[in-house]
């Protein structure tokens, strides 16, 4: 017969502090989206159409699709948008 070693108490499905803590209404929330490098991955739902003109503008300027879009949401955020009736 072999001798086994008891297991030991951190094994058992027990909730440990890190999870106590996260879990409480003051927490910091986690943070959305796939690291990748200094940028973050988001998820994006576009129209057919919109996406079309967007691969299109990217092969005229000779750029990918994430770059245009990024380019596009960086002139919006430091420009603004002017929206007209």
């Amino acid at each position: 017969m072999a001798i086994t070693r008891p297991k030991s108490k951190s094994s058992q499905t027990t909730p440990s502090v890190d999870d106590f803590i996260s879990g409480a209404p003051d927490a910091v929330k986690p943070v959305k989206g796939v690291t990748k490098g200094n940028k973050r991955q988001i998820s994006l739902t576009i129209t057919p159409a919109l996406l079309e003109k967007v691969d299109e503008m990217a092969a005229k300027l000779g750029q990918s699709r994430a770059a245009v879009i990024n380019m596009a949401i960086y002139r919006m955020v430091e420009h603004g948008v002017t929206i007209e009736p």
